[in-house]
């Protein structure tokens, strides 16, 4: 289902009485949908009494399919539907495979491109871990080595205990708490 691609309905509409650099521009667009994978319908508007002259619309139809046949293929003849001509044109299976083929390697080359990008990012962030691991390890050694030099002794107390009581002024019930 990820890889399906829905082919959209994409539309080129002419009159019958089109001009050649017109109808070169209409063929491009509808090659250009084609060679996307999208359905193409192609219209021939009539207006007015021109709907007389709807063989020329089937014409000009059948001779765009017919430029488009290496991309395309036609579903079906010509239809009338009012005051419009159209036929479909849907893109042959090579061009569809083509399409299928490019996509996937897109992806594979997308895919490798991510994964060459998050290697340097894990591996930067493994260099920035062990020089931050590396640094606390100096800071660990750097103070036990002053706690040496220092040499603090926590058991031996210096202080007056009667003269703290004096100071703080001490009662029984402290005395009972703490004594």
């Amino acid at each position: 289902k990820k890889n399906a691609k829905s082919s959209e309905l994409k539309e080129v509409k002419m009159s019958y009485k089109i001009d050649k650099h017109d109808y070169e521009v209409r063929k491009k667009n509808a090659s250009k949908f084609l060679n996307q994978g999208n359905r193409v319908k192609c219209t021939v508007m009539f207006r007015g009494r021109e709907i007389q002259h709807d063989d020329l619309g089937r014409d000009l139809l059948i001779q765009l399919s017919e430029d488009l046949t290496k991309i395309a293929t036609m579903e079906g003849r010509p239809k009338r539907e009012g005051r419009n001509l159209s036929c479909f044109l849907i893109p042959r299976a090579e061009v569809l495979k083509a399409i299928g083929d490019k996509k996937r390697a897109d992806e594979k080359a997308k895919k490798a491109k991510k994964g060459d990008k998050n290697k340097k990012k894990k591996g930067g962030s493994d260099d920035g871990m062990d020089e931050i691991l590396n640094a606390a390890a100096g800071v660990t050694e750097a103070t036990t080595a002053v706690a040496e030099a220092v040499k603090l002794d926590l058991d031996e107390d210096d202080d007056d205990d009667e003269s703290l009581d004096d100071l703080l002024g001490g009662d029984d019930l402290t005395d009972d708490l703490f004594g």
